[in-house]
Parts: structure tokens; C-alpha cells; sequence
């Protein structure tokens, strides 16, 4: 069975968002163009609201892109 490649951008959103909540720097941004840097700062942000929201940890596991991708 082949598998299904996915969107290397969302991928790179899934990274940018858990380094922004375990409340990294965004001097970590490993890409350098620019859709993919993009991508990893939306997710960078995103992070760090829900880590300035009070979400990390198990509380935070339902925002998780990673864990609500897989569900589907």
C-alpha cells in the first residue's frame, strides 16, 4: 500500500508550534525560504499564545497539530 505524503509545509507548522509552546526562541526557524519560514513562524505563534494561554502539557494536547492530524 503507498502511503500519502504530506504537505511539507504543515509539517513545518507541527515544528514551528511545538517550539513555540515549550516557549523556544523563533531564532530556531531551521528554513530559510520563505513559504516554509512562513509556515514554521505561523506555527511559532500560535505556540506561544497557547503557552501564554496557560496550555501546555496534557492541556494543550487537543491544540496540538500533530495529535488532531492523526485522528483523521
Amino acid at each position: 500500500m503507498k502511503r500519502q505524503k504530506r504537505d511539507r509545509t504543515q509539517s513545518v507548522y507541527t515544528r514551528g508550534y511545538k517550539v513555540g509552546l515549550a516557549g523556544q526562541s523563533r531564532e530556531k526557524c531551521p528554513n530559510q525560504q520563505d513559504d516554509l519560514r512562513t509556515s514554521w513562524m505561523n506555527g511559532w505563534r500560535e505556540g506561544r499564545e497557547d503557552r501564554w494561554s496557560g496550555m501546555n502539557g496534557v492541556s494543550a494536547i487537543h491544540k496540538n497539530p500533530a495529535v488532531t492530524l492523526g485522528s483523521s
